[in-house]
């Protein structure tokens, strides 16, 4: 074997080792976009059936802009579940997976956050209607606050303090 041969073969290994470290993350945030697409998805169907109800019309305006918003969140947040869907169907096979990864990280992150918003909005709408406006604001605070602890601060302590298992280095 020629020792020119080496650098060639040394980047191809790393090149397929990155190929599959991309692959197997596009996996997992597929998998990962699929459950929170679900829940957005459930959210907004239950919301575009409320103006349909008897109760909707009892609604007062600051109910009714609450929903406007919640509603429309509920839809920027299935847009942004199935977004890296899209972006992969409009580049497929241009070797572009390093940014589609990065891509759907990042909007992953922000349909969380829309999620998150979106939930604590239906809480603050539902406990308005059904016990008024002080439970409401009290209720949807502490679904965000339990949101933004499970959701952020357990995973970001993790991050920053917990073990590092060297068997799970180049995913999750």
């Amino acid at each position: 074997m020629d020792r020119g041969d080496e650098p060639a073969d040394d980047d191809r290994l790393l090149s397929a080792e990155i190929d599959r470290v991309l692959d197997r993350n596009w996996t997992e945030l597929l998998q990962e976009l699929r459950v929170a697409q679900t829940g957005t998805q459930i959210l907004t169907g239950f919301l575009l059936t409320l103006p349909f109800t008897n109760v909707f019309a009892k609604l007062d305006d600051q109910q009714k802009n609450l929903y406007l918003v919640v509603l429309l969140g509920s839809v920027v947040a299935t847009g942004l579940n199935v977004a890296p869907v899209a972006y992969h169907r409009i580049l497929f096979r241009r070797r572009k997976r390093r940014w589609l990864v990065a891509a759907a990280n990042v909007v992953a992150r922000v349909a969380l956050v829309m999620l998150a918003l979106d939930s604590a909005g239906v809480v603050l709408l539902v406990f308005d209607v059904v016990i008024g406006r002080v439970a409401a604001v009290i209720a949807a605070s502490a679904v965000l606050l339990f949101l933004l602890l499970l959701w952020g601060v357990v995973p970001f302590v993790e991050r920053m303090w917990g073990h590092e298992d060297r068997r799970d280095q180049e995913g999750s």
